[in-house]
Formats: structure tokens, sequence, C-alpha cells
């Protein structure tokens, strides 16, 4: 029989696998709604411009009588889709930079935490717009622009633990033994600060969707043709004063649901990946 404080324990913890699915579960409804909806979002109706939000149109329309909701979902289907992709490669040169500071010497070392120092010296939004512009905006640009810009406070955590790594008794046996510095990141490193990466992964997406739809809605993002977020707040901007609050209203807290979505996932995952080590 379980003890009291273990079966509060296992109640936390299926309480926040709950939230975990039920998050996932969310995301994952959002995306596939959005690629759904994507023909529906760019379907013109003139005949029903500018509706407010009734039975058959959640969301409004547009000046263009163009369903609100089906463009909401298709902009956060493709936000998601492009943080995504900009927070997991901003992952992967966290986790490379932090395995050469951490291994590669006291040189290697003070030239990331220089590059760090520096990246983050930047403002975010600059750098973004910079970036973005530089490769002519779209998704290539905002998606490389988000991953340049998002790993100088996951690559400082990973290279802590990797620190405490290197001083392990069965990480300098393995190099001892002979083993490629690729060997030992790959079969020892990898293996130990996974759970880590995957943690600061989630919790760097809420800020790759924010500045995503922040640098599209400037002008500097995603093409006016796409129907993404930043897009739509963007050209809501000049029907506010119209009285149309619908068309900034709603998207912009569609995308602040989406957001805390992840930020709430990111925390449960946190706080699992916590109590692991913990019982460890």
């Amino acid at each position: 029989m379980f003890h009291a404080p273990e079966r509060g324990r296992l109640g936390n913890r299926r309480l926040m696998l709950a939230g975990l699915v039920g998050a996932c579960a969310l995301l994952a409804l959002v995306v596939v709604a959005g690629r759904y909806l994507a023909g529906a979002a760019v379907a013109s109706d003139f005949a029903a411009k500018n509706l407010a939000p009734c039975a058959a149109h959640p969301f409004g329309t547009d000046w263009m009588g163009r369903d609100m909701l089906a463009r909401t979902l298709a902009g956060l289907s493709t936000s998601v889709f492009v943080g995504l992709l900009a927070a997991a490669c901003s992952g992967v040169i966290a986790f490379a930079l932090a395995c050469v500071a951490a291994l590669g010497g006291s040189v290697a070392d003070a030239a990331v935490s220089w590059l760090v120092d520096l990246v983050m010296g930047i403002p975010h939004i600059v750098l973004l717009i910079l970036v973005s512009y530089a490769l002519g905006r779209g998704a290539v640009g905002v998606t490389v622009g988000v991953a340049l810009t998002h790993w100088p406070s996951l690559a400082r955590v990973l290279r802590a633990e990797i620190v405490q790594l290197r001083e392990q008794p069965w990480l300098s046996s393995a190099r001892a033994a002979g083993a490629t510095p690729w060997q030992v990141v790959r079969g020892h490193v990898l293996p130990a600060v996974l759970p880590q990466l995957l943690v600061g992964v989630v919790l760097m997406f809420p800020h790759a969707i924010l500045h995503e739809a922040s640098i599209t809605f400037l002008g500097f993002g995603l093409s006016p043709d796409e129907p993404a977020v930043g897009v739509i707040l963007s050209e809501s901007m000049q029907y506010l004063s119209a009285g149309y609050w619908w068309l900034a209203a709603l998207p912009g807290a569609a995308l602040l649901v989406v957001v805390l979505a992840f930020a709430c996932l990111g925390s449960l995952a946190r706080a699992l990946a916590s109590a692991r080590s913990s019982q460890r």
C-alpha cells in the first residue's frame, strides 16, 4: 500500500500528465483544424462581409466576407508550424554550443560565452527584423530569425548541466577509453540532458510564436497573402475605428490561448522532469 505522501505525489503526477495531454490535444486540434480550413480561410463572400460574431460565423467576417474563425485557425496553424520549427532549430544550436563550451576547453568556453552575451545584448525584435529582412522575409526569414535569436538562455542552462556531467567518473572513463567527442556527446551527454533540452524547447515555443506574430504585424514577417495571425491583426487595425472590433479582438484572444497552452505545457513538462530527477 502507498503511504499518504506517496499517494499525494502519484496524484499530482497524474494531474500533471492529464494537463500535458489536454494541452497537447488542444494544440493538435488547432493545427488540424487550421489545415482543414485553409481553403475556407481565403474564400470570399461579399454578400456576408463585415458580419459581427453570430452562430454561422462565431468570429464574424471581414471586409471581404471571409470567415474569421477559419482565418484565425489557419493563421494559428501556420504560426504553430513556424514556431515549432524555429524552436527546434534553436534547441539544436543551443545544445551544440553548450557541448562546445563545456567540452571544448577554456578558449571555446570563452568564445561561446562571448557569443551568448553578444546575442542577448541585442533586443530580440531588432535582431529578428534584421535577419528576416536580410533573408527576404517570408516563412524562411522568420524561421531563421527566430532560431538565431532564442538559443542563448537554453545554451547557458545546458552548458551548466554538461559541466556537471563532465566531472562524472563514467564520462571520464569513456574519454580515457578512446571515445571520440562525437561518441561522448551522442552516447553519454545527449541522453543525460535530453529532458532539459526538450523542456527548454517547449518553453521557448511561446516566445517564438509571439515574436513571429510581432514581426509579421510590423510587416517584416510572413507574406500578406498568408493567413497568419500577425497578418490578420495588421490588416484589422484600419477597420477598428469603424467598430469592427472582432477582427482584432478574437484572433488576438485565440493567439493568447495558444501561447498560454504552450506555456502551461512547458511548465508541466519541467515539473515532471524535476520530479523525475529528484526521485532518481
